[in-house]
C-alpha cells in the first residue's frame, strides 16, 4: 500500500483539508469537499484492492460525511440563495470598509 494511487489520495487529502481549513469562502469550502469525495473513493479502490478493509470502510463512511458537505456547501438551493446573499453582502461591506 505504497504505490502511486495512495500518494495521488495521500496528497489529494491534504490539498482538500488545506481548502476547508484555509476559509477561503463557501465556493472554496465546497470544493475541498468535492476533492474529499474524490479521494475518499482512491482510498477506497486503494483499501480493496490491497486488502485493507479498515482503510476501505473508513473511507465509505467519510464519503457519506463528505458528499453531505458538498450538498450543504455547493448544492442545497437554500443554501445556494444564503450564499449569494452573503456574497452580496460581503461586497458592501468590502467597499464600506475600503471607502
Amino acid at each position: 500500500m505504497n504505490g502511486p494511487l495512495e500518494w495521488i489520495a495521500a496528497i489529494g487529502t491534504m490539498i482538500a483539508a488545506g481548502l476547508i481549513a484555509a476559509d477561503l469562502g463557501r465556493k472554496a469550502t465546497g470544493w475541498g469537499f468535492v476533492l474529499f469525495c474524490a479521494v475518499a473513493i482512491t482510498w477506497i479502490v486503494s483499501g480493496l484492492t490491497s486488502g485493507a478493509m479498515p482503510i476501505a470502510a473508513m473511507n465509505a463512511i467519510l464519503l457519506a460525511i463528505n458528499a453531505w458537505g458538498v450538498w450543504q456547501y455547493l448544492l442545497s438551493p437554500r443554501n445556494r440563495r444564503k450564499l449569494e446573499k452573503l456574497e452580496e453582502l460581503e461586497e458592501e461591506a468590502e467597499r464600506d470598509v475600503d471607502g
